[in-house]
């Protein structure tokens, strides 16, 4: 996988506002917030799109990340009130970093559809 700006945050190389880490996993806030709460939520381990995650071999790590969002989520009080996770896969949906992302979004009310 390419070097990008989600390997070097997680070397601890530029800062981040981390609000979660795990052996496997690393969250931290968005700096283009599109809600109130907005978290992205990273594997560790480098997986560029959903296209390569092996559901049998990569459950743990999936859910890992799912883990990681709710805990986040009770910890940034959404998790009564509700809130969304998003995950873009390739450019046409709106992934700007090749690196598998989760976005977890909260704090307002979100509309329906979402693009």
């Amino acid at each position: 996988m390419a070097e990008t700006i989600f390997s070097k945050i997680i070397r601890k190389e530029i800062p981040a506002d981390i609000v979660f880490e795990s052996d496997t996993v690393l969250a931290f806030r968005d700096i283009s917030p599109q809600a109130p709460i907005h978290i992205i939520i990273i594997p560790k381990q480098p997986i560029a799109y959903t296209t390569e995650i092996d559901g049998k071999k990569d459950a743990s790590l999936l859910g890992d990340l799912f883990d990681a969002a709710n805990l986040i989520a009770k910890e940034q009080g959404i998790d009564k009130t509700g809130f969304r996770i998003v995950i873009n896969n390739g450019i046409n949906a709106g992934q700007e970093v090749p690196h598998l992302h989760l976005h977890l979004l909260g704090g307002r009310k979100l509309s329906w559809p979402p693009g």
